[in-house]
């Protein structure tokens, strides 16, 4: 059995990793402190190091952190040594307010709200500071005492979302068992056929059963007493049949329990799609494709996709566990219903996706200048979507491709940012938009004629999916019926 690491078993109720330890606000605020102390300008300590003034100063506004080596060279420069320059706790109480409200700046409260930053300067008094911290944490308060259950879903998914951005979605435990997985049943390389799939079934012990009976609310349902796993005749056109299966394996191998909250929940469905993922996908022989082809300046998600003959989501999924770990690109994914709504996202390349208060995205509405909307409109459906977006945060290519699920279509993107997409292929493309969201004038308020005209006249009923934004109860899985489930092994339980 696999022993997951408790880091993302216990991910849901650790802190944030700007509040764990040393970030990189903290540091550059000690290297200001110790450079102003020595009174040395900003360019003197650029002179010092070797490097440029706004390198410098991005290094002490926190938006770059330094590498060791840079370091002991900042180090030298100071007088100090790389020891005190790591130490997690504020130079003093003014650089604390600093980084507190900076944070703050950086956060879901002021990107929801669509507040300009504020630049802190020595001549911001400290009163100014406090002020504006209190009414930020006063703004998060009043958002977290109105929480009732979903909002606790949404606060899970922001929590795991930000430990899988702090791995980089890359989990090495998850895939040295699927690399063990493969290896028992002697998978050699190429894609894991449905006959490599039963193998694994009978590795673990375990039969497989296709009846025509499974309760409606089910994927597959294991019975772990008479080690069978049971799975549908009638497979779904737009769904891998070998992933449930895998799923199954997944569950099994990283012994899950019954979830008791919706954060258990959250962790476990990313275990077993990462483990299902790496197994379809093999990260020696992904690696090996991903790295000819960013040689080659030809990265593609269509490519991958039928090199492992998965589908193009689960290909998507799988570029995100190893673009950065593997090939230093940073990355973002989104899954966007035809409505414009988000369902599942993933970044650690500075995109600002729409967030309420809480930083949750699920559910927020995608701009419409975005790939992940713009994608609807285009007649060719089975050539590649890409497209260039200037956005406040920079500007990201991402390639985009329509799905078909019972819920309508959805929209799977995979963007990075501009100094990235030289290793892709779709790179020349021409289509390109401007989105200055949350701005509402860019996208969220109608025009004044219709604004005019339809104000107070309408009265539209959401389509979004909203099952997929429900809580989980204690106790429970979401969507299904158990007493069925109950039923339906008790029906097909081997007679003894």
């Amino acid at each position: 059995m696999v022993t997951v690491d408790p880091a993302l078993r216990s991910s849901l109720s650790a802190a944030p990793p700007e509040e764990a330890g040393l970030d990189a606000l903290t540091l550059g605020r000690r290297i200001r402190e110790l450079r102003t102390n020595r009174r040395m300008t900003l360019d003197t300590l650029a002179a010092a190091i070797d490097r440029a003034p706004s390198q410098v100063s991005m290094i002490e506004n926190g938006k770059r952190e330094p590498r060791l080596s840079m370091l002991r060279t900042i180090a030298n420069a100071l007088g100090t040594t790389v020891d005190d320059l790591l130490k997690t706790d504020a130079p003093s109480e003014r650089a604390a307010l600093e980084i507190a409200v900076e944070r703050a700046q950086r956060g879901p409260v002021f990107t929801a709200l669509g507040l300009p930053h504020i630049r802190v300067g020595r001549g911001t008094s400290d009163e100014t500071l406090q002020t504006l911290l209190s009414l930020h944490n006063e703004i998060l308060r009043l958002h977290r005492e109105r929480a009732a259950t979903p909002e606790e879903a949404r606060r899970a998914n922001v929590e795991l979302r930000a430990t899988m951005r702090a791995r980089d979605n890359y989990f090495p435990e998850l895939e040295a068992q699927a690399q063990r997985l493969l290896a028992a049943v002697g998978h050699t390389g190429g894609p894991v056929s449905h006959q490599v799939v039963a193998d694994m079934a009978t590795h673990l012990g375990y039969s497989l059963h296709y009846v025509g009976d499974l309760p409606n609310s089910t994927r597959s349902v294991t019975d772990k007493r008479n080690r069978r796993i049971y799975l549908p005749t009638e497979q779904s056109a737009s769904r891998d049949s070998r992933s449930p299966i895998l799923q199954a394996f997944a569950t099994l191998l990283c012994e899950h329990e019954e979830p008791g909250n919706y954060a258990e929940f959250l962790s476990q469905r990313v275990e077993t799609n990462y483990l299902t993922a790496a197994i379809l996908l093999p990260e020696k022989d992904t690696v090996k494709l991903l790295t000819e082809a960013k040689t080659l300046r030809r990265i593609s998600m269509e490519d991958l996709r039928d090199a492992f003959a998965v589908s193009y989501e689960t290909a998507a999924h799988r570029f995100t566990n190893l673009a950065t770990a593997r090939l230093g690109i940073p990355v973002h994914f989104m899954k966007v219903h035809e409505s414009g709504t988000m369902i599942k996202a993933y970044e650690n390349d500075s995109v600002r996706f729409p967030s309420d208060a809480l930083g949750a995205v699920e559910g927020s509405t995608v701009c419409r200048n975005w790939t992940a909307r713009t994608v609807f409109h285009v007649a060719d459906r089975f050539s590649p979507w890409y497209q260039y977006t200037d956005t406040p945060s920079g500007t990201f290519w991402c390639t985009s491709r329509i799905e078909k699920a019972k819920e309508g279509d959805y929209s799977v993107s995979v963007g990075v940012p501009f100094t990235h997409v030289k290793w892709f292929r779709g790179r020349e493309t021409t289509n390109r938009a401007v989105s200055t969201c949350p701005d509402e004038s860019c996208c969220r308020r109608a025009p004044d004629e219709l604004s005019e005209r339809w104000s107070g006249q309408s009265w539209p009923a959401a389509r979004t999916p909203t099952s997929l934004l429900a809580a989980l109860p204690t106790g429970t899985f979401p969507g299904v019926d158990q007493t069925e489930v109950f039923q339906f092994l008790e029906s097909h339980a081997p007679v003894r």
